[in-house]
C-alpha cells in the first residue's frame, strides 16, 4: 500500500470572545469541541493594533493538568509564575509551559501602543501526567531553526521535525508537530504525519489549499484533517501562512472547568477546593535570594 495523503475533514471559523481581563481575541477551537482535536484543547489567534483590545492582559490565574503553548507573532508580553520565572516574550519567541499539578502565572502587555498579535495553544496532558511537576519552556526566536523551502518559502521549526531539522521543544507526552510555514504564491509543502496522529492547519495570512481538493482555505480559518500518511498544501495566489500542528490523540476523558483541564468531575472539585482553601500549588516555592 502507498503513501496517503490526508484530506480536509471540517473547517472552523472560530468565534470573537474576550478572555482575561477583557482581551478581544478570536477562539478557533475550544471546549464546544472536545474530542475533534484530541489533544489539543484550544487555539486562541490574538492580534490587534488597538491597545483598548489587549491592554487589560491576562492577571494572576491558575491552571492544571495542561500544557499553554504561546508564540508571539508581534509585540510584546511579560510573563511571572508561581515557579519563579519572569521575562518577555517577545516577536518570534515561544513560551512552552507545562501546568502539571498547578501553576498561577500572568501574562502582561509589555507595550501601550502598536500591534500584539499571537496565538495560544493548549496541549492536553495525559492522566498520568496532570499531577506531575510544572515545567517552562522559553525560547526566542533564534532558537528556533528556520528551513527554507525549494520555492523560496520557510518553515520555522518549534516542535517536530521538517527536512531532517528537529524543533528545540521535545520530551512532550503527546509527540507534537508545530511549525509555522510561509509560502510564495502558488509554493507547495508537503509533511509526513504519522498516522493516527490529530493534524490541522490554520491560514494566518493569505489562503491555502490544504488538501488535493483545491478548496481554498482562507486566513483566520482552520482545516481539520481526516488520517492519513502526509500532509501536502499549496499556497493561493496571493502566497500563504499557515500553522501546521500535530500530535498524538490521547483518548481520554476530558473534565474541563475554566483554566484546569482533568480527566474527573472530582478532580475539578478538589481543584477549585484547594483553590479556595490555598493549597492548590504542590510545586516547591521558589527560593528568594536576600
Amino acid at each position: 500500500m502507498g503513501e496517503t495523503v490526508r484530506a480536509v475533514k471540517e473547517t472552523f471559523a472560530g468565534t470573537e470572545t474576550l478572555e482575561g481581563a477583557g482581551v478581544r481575541l478570536r477562539r478557533l477551537f475550544g471546549n464546544a469541541h472536545v474530542p475533534r482535536f484530541d489533544p489539543f484543547l484550544l487555539l486562541d489567534n490574538f492580534g490587534s493594533a488597538d491597545p483598548h483590545d489587549y491592554e487589560a492582559g491576562f492577571p494572576w490565574h491558575p491552571h492544571r493538568g495542561i500544557e499553554t503553548v504561546t508564540y508571539m507573532l508581534d509585540g510584546r508580553v511579560e510573563h511571572d509564575d508561581s515557579l519563579g520565572n519572569s521575562g518577555v516574550i517577545g516577536s518570534g519567541d515561544v513560551q512552552w509551559m507545562s501546568a502539571g499539578s498547578g501553576i498561577i502565572h500572568q501574562e502582561m502587555p509589555k507595550q501601550r501602543d502598536g500591534m500584539l498579535r499571537g496565538f495560544q495553544l493548549w496541549v492536553n496532558l495525559p492522566a498520568r501526567e496532570k499531577m506531575s511537576l510544572p515545567a517552562y519552556r522559553g525560547l526566542a526566536a533564534p532558537e528556533i531553526p528556520v528551513v527554507p523551502t525549494p520555492e523560496g518559502g520557510r518553515v520555522r521549526v518549534i516542535a517536530g521535525e521538517y527536512e531532517k531539522v528537529e524543533g528545540p521543544v521535545r520530551g512532550i507526552p503527546v509527540d507534537p508537530t508545530y511549525l509555522d510555514v510561509t509560502l510564495p504564491a502558488g509554493g507547495s509543502f508537503s509533511l509526513p504525519v504519522k498516522k493516527g496522529h490529530t493534524a490541522l492547519g490554520y491560514a494566518v495570512e493569505g489562503s491555502a489549499a490544504f488538501d488535493a481538493s483545491g478548496r481554498p482555505t482562507t486566513a483566520q480559518h482552520v482545516a481539520l484533517y481526516g488520517d492519513g500518511d502526509r500532509v501536502e498544501v499549496r499556497a493561493g495566489d496571493g502566497g500563504a501562512r499557515f500553522l501546521l500542528v500535530a500530535g498524538r490523540p490521547l483518548g481520554e476523558p476530558v473534565a474541563w472547568y475554566g483554566p484546569i483541564v482533568m480527566n474527573r468531575p472530582e478532580e475539578l472539585s478538589q481543584a477549585v477546593v484547594e483553590l479556595r482553601r490555598g493549597d492548590f500549588i504542590k510545586h516547591p516555592k521558589p527560593i528568594v535570594e536576600e
